[in-house]
């Protein structure tokens, strides 16, 4: 592991200066600490020379693979989004080979919230219109001031790639499948294309008492259609709760389009909207699979993958409710089928499901008191790990069907099917009840669908 404490001194030397000429405020290293959350890169909190900074990195150049571009140019954008007066961090340097920790950059620490639920809870009064401002800036950001491997994307090579990454996780998701053909079967034409941000939404954006503060996270922009950021903040998974305020938790669409258009940008075109909305939910469903593949393979052996993983029930609760909306209503009014039995009490030596629990309930009273930082982050989620097995092993719920998947997939299968949509609908809220039985939108769907 990179002793991250040791290195950083010479880095923050090298980009910052010693901290010892004039109007410094201190000299060294100190409150290094890793912040939770980041489900792909890690990030560090630390001030120097009396000085607030996040080191933003990869453990090593290995992990970037695959990726269209690295850390120096998504630097260099983030500092290009600063420049056209977007509210971005300011990065102060960015990681050489010769500094050991992999690769990165170093920016400013914004004070401000990032919590999503804090948010959500309590938004200032202007943020809605700060989201839209700030999007449709990044947008209007000029194609000349974005650096060259800023790649440009394709709807219909995308969609391939979600459908082969879909077929090589064994294609055995019957929802994730008919969103696919869904998606094929709607691609808009190629819109003009515009800076995207990519991951736009709570949990990337700070804010403080006046509004927005600071928007992160830029390793997933790219030159695309601009109703793909303006549908990403408003999937069900990203309004952490706020069913009710579909633009980011926080407001109306409506507010949300026309702040969009008053600030400069386009006029929304709803059916592109509904697309983007649908394709985000769909790639995340495949991200969260993903993770678990990272997990399987070696690749990255936090147990946070494993967990985010099985958040693909989310994601196939929410493609549904999304896709059925198009489904006769005589089958939206079909019965779903009942629920499996429940698990047999158990009697004898204890069960697989009974010494899981024991575990868990250990670290939630000897261990998690005391963790500190990330620390406690991870036995949170090992916690939550162990909870889904718990669930699982009394359920006997599975989410696969090859067979059904494949007839989706080839369209030989429709939603609207007889019979169809209350078994998909039986099968995921019975997965997601074991995955995630928090969700809010499981308890939306049950009540929508009088179970």
């Amino acid at each position: 592991m990179t002793d991250i404490a040791s290195l950083l001194p010479a880095l923050m030397a090298r980009i910052a200066g010693r901290g010892t000429e004039p109007g410094a405020c201190a000299e060294g290293l100190s409150a290094l600490e890793r912040l939770s959350g980041g489900a792909n890169m890690e990030s560090w909190a630390f001030d120097w020379a009396g000085q607030p900074y996040v080191l933003r990195r990869a453990p090593s150049a290995d992990y970037m693979a695959g990726r269209p571009f690295g850390h120096a140019d998504e630097a260099a954008l983030v500092m290009a989004a600063a420049a056209a007066g977007v509210k971005a961090p300011q990065v102060v340097g960015v990681l050489e080979e010769a500094d050991g920790l992999g690769t990165g950059y170093v920016m400013r620490r914004v004070a401000a919230e990032v919590r999503p639920a804090r948010i959500v809870a309590a938004p200032p009064p202007s943020l809605l219109a700060d989201l839209a401002r700030e999007l449709a800036h990044i947008h209007a950001i000029p194609r000349c001031a974005i650096p060259a491997a800023i790649p440009l994307m394709d709807t219909a090579a995308a969609l391939a790639e979600l459908k082969a990454r879909f077929l090589s996780y064994g294609g055995g998701r019957p929802v994730i499948a008919l969103a696919i053909q869904w998606c094929e079967e709607h691609r808009p034409a190629a819109a003009d294309p515009v800076l995207v941000h990519g991951d736009y939404r709570m949990g990337n954006i700070m804010v403080d008492a006046d509004g927005l503060a600071a928007v992160l996270d830029w390793e997933l922009a790219h030159l695309g259609d601009a109703h793909e950021d303006l549908a990403f903040g408003c999937m069900t998974a990203w309004r952490f709760g706020a069913l009710d305020r579909p633009a980011f938790g926080i407001g109306s669409l409506d507010e949300y389009f026309a702040a969009y258009q008053a600030a400069g940008g386009a006029v929304v075109d709803p059916a592109r909207f509904r697309f983007w909305l649908i394709y985000r939910t769909l790639w995340w469903a495949l991200g969260c699979l993903q993770m678990g593949q990272a997990w399987r393979s070696g690749a990255d052996t936090a147990v946070e993958r494993v967990v985010v993983g099985r958040r693909t029930a989310e994601q196939e609760l929410d493609l549904l409710l999304l896709l059925e909306t198009e489904v006769p209503e005589a089958e939206r009014a079909r019965p779903l089928p009942p629920p499996p039995p429940e698990a047999a009490l158990a009697y004898g030596e204890p069960t697989n499901r009974e010494m899981v629990q024991a575990v868990r309930d250990w670290l939630g009273t000897a261990i998690k008191p005391g963790a500190e930082g990330h620390g406690k982050f991870e036995v949170a989620v090992a916690m939550n790990a162990l909870g889904i097995v718990i669930r699982d092993l009394g359920a006997g719920v599975r989410a696969e069907d090859k067979a059904l998947a494949e007839a989706a997939l080839a369209g030989e299968v429709r939603l609207g099917d007889p019979g169809v949509l209350a078994r998909l609908r039986r099968a995921v809220l019975d997965k997601c009840a074991v995955d995630s039985p928090k969700y809010t939108a499981l308890a939306a769907a049950r009540a929508a669908w009088g179970v």
